[in-house]
């Protein structure tokens, strides 16, 4: 589904990623991990269109995306979601989805009523008409996810959805994700620290270090390369 062909991308003379290049699956859940500074999220930025990569290849669905804007690319079916959760915080949680970017075609109630369907997914319809603000950041996130979803994509790019939520909730965002997987076959790349997480979730686990791949491969055998202990795990 997604092929990252040789990637460079600098800032200034710092090289943020350094002929990257590693592929996705269709229907895949993987993993991409590194040390801060590794260049995850500026990998994420370059397959959204925040930014330009200076070399090399992206390719989603056969289709060349380098440097597209990021409407073109949310509506040829990649998704994204950030580190610091974007909700509106005086907008109901509902309305946050209500407002989402739709499909082209959309109508109104069809997408009103996406919106209540993902809200019960999300475990989030009890709190429909409360302002997001309220929600925790653990729900926040969940709601990132549902206003991402509400454009039906194919590939979703999670950035640190573990990030600072509590355990519960963390299993409830593990099990939807895993749930729209499997039961609507969406792909995933998760930028993650959290390696618990990682290890339940994820088919497969790429390795970033000083903007280059260093490993890719099944969870358990990731974590026991040893290349990957010296570089990100610290052994």
């Amino acid at each position: 589904m997604l092929e990252v062909e040789d990637v460079c991308k600098r800032f200034g003379g710092v090289a943020a990623l350094d002929q990257c290049s590693f592929s996705v699956a269709e229907g895949e859940v993987m993993g991409l991990i590194g040390p801060n500074g590794s260049g995850k999220t500026t990998l994420f930025d370059l397959l959204t269109g925040f930014a330009r990569p200076d070399g090399g290849r992206l390719v989603y669905r056969s289709r060349l995306i380098n440097g597209l804007r990021p409407d073109r690319i949310s509506r040829l079916g990649i998704g994204r979601t950030f580190q610091m959760t974007r909700v509106f915080p005086r907008l109901s949680v509902l309305q946050n989805l209500q407002v989402a970017v739709p499909p082209a075609g959309t109508r109104l109630g069809n997408q009103t009523e996406r919106a209540h369907e993902l809200l019960e997914l999300l475990t989030l319809a009890r709190l429909a008409h409360q302002p997001a603000g309220r929600l925790s950041f653990g729900q926040q996130k969940l709601l990132e996810l549902g206003s991402v979803m509400m454009a039906r994509p194919r590939l979703v790019l999670l950035d640190e959805p573990a990030g600072g939520v509590n355990p519960v909730l963390l299993e409830t965002i593990e099990a939807r994700i895993r749930h729209l997987n499997e039961e609507d076959g969406i792909t995933f790349l998760i930028v993650e620290h959290n390696m618990g997480f990682v290890m339940e979730l994820c088919d497969s686990v790429v390795v970033l270090a000083h903007g280059r791949r260093i490993a890719q491969g099944p969870p358990a055998e990731v974590s026991a390369d040893p290349v990957v202990l010296d570089a990100y795990l610290g052994s």
